[in-house]
């Protein structure tokens, strides 16, 4: 009779370990990744140390100042979203007699257009007892409204240097424009934004300051749609995140006047504490499809 060495077999990679990898990858930052994750800084630290003695091979590169992912870091966090949507999918369908109720969900006017209803389409096919309410708003009015207990969860952006909430994906930024637009650099430049709280609308008029170049705001909203038809009209440019950019708007970044733009993550906020079974269901299935799209 022959027996298997399994110390010599190859080491599973675990669930909360990936888990709290991934966090590290989308905050690039351990303090931050803890407080996603629920754990201490030192707690997050001694898991990734786990993590690379399976792996066999540092998947981040620490400095004083970041932390970067290093090219296994990256080969990994492929397999690692794959690992735990599908653990999240399975959790999911075991906890389907008992999802029902409403789920109140608050977000951006441009995800609510461009990310989330194929998300919320397909959450319903699955869950029909799960009854979905959707506020759109700037996310800093909308995770005020979660605190007074008027929403479940808060899909929300933050600039990389101030992340908050469940970082889920990195998104770039660009400068979008009509296809015939003309830039006049001699004249302030047209711009047609979200209204004041939204980050990406800071990080533009950060981004044109640092370069003196002079702007005016042609159009505040909080509308998606509005946004979309005035640019596309030409009255002007806009910063948008790549994954909500229209095909009939043109990326218009590295042109002159037109400075670099950082990313930005989308986090998902869930309130604290134990949550009924449906919200819970919910934020699981949203964090999964979110981070996989």
């Amino acid at each position: 009779m022959s027996f298997v060495n399994y110390k010599s077999m190859q080491r599973d990679l675990e669930i909360d370990l990936l888990r709290t990898f991934v966090a590290v990858a989308s905050h690039t930052n351990f303090t931050r990744a803890a407080a996603a994750v629920g754990r201490t800084q030192s707690a997050v630290s001694l898991q990734i140390r786990r993590l690379e003695q399976i792996v066999g091979r540092s998947v981040f590169e620490r400095t004083r100042q970041s932390v970067e992912i290093t090219r296994t870091g990256e080969a990994l966090l492929v397999y690692a979203n794959r690992i735990l949507k599908t653990n999240d999918e399975a959790i999911s369908l075991f906890r389907q007699p008992d999802a029902a109720g409403l789920m109140r969900i608050g977000t951006p006017d441009d995800y609510a257009t461009c990310l989330l209803p194929p998300i919320l389409a397909q959450f319903s096919q699955r869950y029909p007892l799960i009854r979905i309410e959707v506020t759109c708003d700037n996310g800093c009015d909308l995770l005020q409204m979660q605190k007074k207990g008027q929403l479940d969860l808060v899909v929300a952006t933050h600039p990389l240097n101030d992340v908050s909430g469940q970082a889920v994906r990195r998104e770039p930024l660009h400068w979008v424009a009509a296809p015939g637009f003309v830039d006049n650099p001699d004249a302030p430049l047209p711009l047609v934004l979200y209204q004041q709280g939204c980050v990406c609308r800071e990080l533009a008029l950060r981004a044109l300051n640092k370069v003196d170049r002079q702007w005016h705001i042609a159009y505040s909203t909080r509308s998606i749609a509005l946004i979309e038809s005035a640019v596309r009209n030409g009255s002007g440019v806009s910063v948008m995140e790549q994954s909500t950019i229209p095909d009939h708007l043109r990326i218009i970044d590295g042109n002159a006047g037109f400075p670099a733009l950082p990313e930005v993550v989308i986090s998902v906020h869930q309130n604290p504490g134990n949550v009924p079974p449906h919200i819970a269901l919910t934020a699981e299935f949203l964090l999964a499809e979110l981070a996989r799209r």
